[in-house]
This record gives C-alpha cells, structure tokens and sequence, in this order.
C-alpha cells in the first residue's frame, strides 16, 4: 500500500479538512489488514485507498507491521476514534453531518443521539439500496443532496470495498462538504445496535477478539482467512528488505 497516516490525537485532520477555506473535499479511509489484503486482489478498491488524504491504521496488525518493517510506532485509530472526534469540532461550528448507509432504523438512532449529544449539529441522513454497487440514479441524487446540504463531514458505511470505491468514484462531484470518511461498522456502533469492545480488550489490542466472538460469521473470514495472508505476505516484505 502507497502510505498511510497516523494522528495520535487526530487533531491535524480537524485542522485541515474543518476551515472554511477547505475547497475541496479530504477523504479520510482506514487500513486494516482485511482491507490490506482485499486490495491486493482488488485493484479499484487498491487505487481508492491511495488516493485517500488520510489512511488511517484502523488494526493493530497494521501497527504491528508497520514496527517491524519501518521501525515506526503506530497507534491504532478505529473508524468509531475519528467519527467521535469530529462529531466534537463539528459541533464547536455549530456544523452539519450527512450519513450515507445502513438502515432507517439504524440512521433514526444515531439522529436522536446526535440530538442528544451534540444539539448544535444539524443531521441529514440517507439509506441507500443494499445491491454490490449503488445505481447511477441513486449515487447522483445523494450527490445533490450532500451539495445542497453543505456539511463539515460526510460519513459513509457501506462495508469495505463499496464505500471506499463509491467515494472514490463519486468525490470530484461532491462540491458541498469539507471532509469524506468511510467508517464502516461505527454507525452500528453509535445506534448502540452493535457493541464496540469494552476499553480495557481496546488497550490490550484484543478488539478483534471481541468482535469475532459476537460477530462470528461476519467476522470468521478475516481472523481465519485474511489475517494469515496478511501475516505471510508482510513477512515476505520483511525478506525482501
């Protein structure tokens, strides 16, 4: 993979994407080696994750990694870290936020949160069709709607490819927002649909336990199939160095 960011406090990402002089929109991805590995067979989905302004280490085997083959520590930013950090700097703008994915149900709670948590933030939300890739009809017509709306952020869940590649496909066309970030299973998280991992399995790097032991059938193929690819491909990096 191209190259990645890692922004212990994330402070530089608000700095640059929330100004009003933004002109254009920063595309904020995460890399984890499930993703890693897709993009290996993927070459759209590869392209769509260099051309992220920030690719942030959402897994702490890309941490892992990137120690011993660089020598550079890294801290491991998840989706759900960068979402509740600029749900706060949109909130000290009084700004605006459009969700793009999942469900009514879903989106309905994370609005009545929002309302809740941070009252001064103007929501919009959108459920698009659950097909492999949105029709053009649809994908414009979320793009007019984010342009007429204007928000500071755009968060978009999909699942990995399909948002990486639909923000990729479709950013050049957003005019209205100042930041675009695919943050995948976090709207889950903030409707409280899903649980994240309690804070001490986050401290001790066990996440990924957490959620292969209540998420077993979504989660089996990158414990069991893409991790170990993951681990024999960076070994054989670490041999050609």
């Amino acid at each position: 993979m191209q190259k990645f960011y890692n922004y212990t406090l994330v402070d530089d990402i608000a700095e640059v994407v929330i100004p009003e002089s933004a002109k254009k929109a920063a595309v904020v991805n995460c890399l984890n080696p499930h993703s890693f590995v897709t993009a290996l067979d993927d070459a759209v989905f590869r392209y769509a994750l260099e051309k992220s302004d920030f690719l942030l280490p959402d897994g702490e085997g890309v941490c892992m990694v990137t120690k011993k083959l660089k020598g550079i520590d890294l801290q491991k930013i998840a989706g759900d870290d960068i979402h509740q950090y600029l749900l706060k700097e949109v909130a000290k703008r009084n700004g605006k936020v459009y969700y793009m994915g999942s469900t009514e149900r879903v989106l309905s709670l994370i609005e009545k949160r929002i309302k809740k948590e941070y009252p001064s933030i103007t929501v919009k939300t959108f459920s698009p069709s659950f097909c492999k890739e949105l029709p053009e009809d649809e994908s414009m017509r979320i793009v007019d709607e984010v342009n007429e709306f204007e928000p500071d952020v755009m968060f978009v869940s999909m699942t990995a490819p399909k948002q990486e590649k639909w923000v990729e496909r479709y950013r050049g066309r957003l005019k209205g927002v100042k930041i675009i970030a695919s943050i995948g299973a976090v709207f889950d998280f903030y409707a409280c649909t899903v649980k994240r991992a309690p804070k001490w399995m986050i401290r001790m790097r066990i996440e990924w336990l957490y959620r292969f032991l209540n998420e077993p059938l979504r989660m089996w193929k990158r414990v069991f199939v893409s991790t170990p690819r993951f681990l024999r491909y960076t070994r054989k990096m670490k041999a050609e160095i």
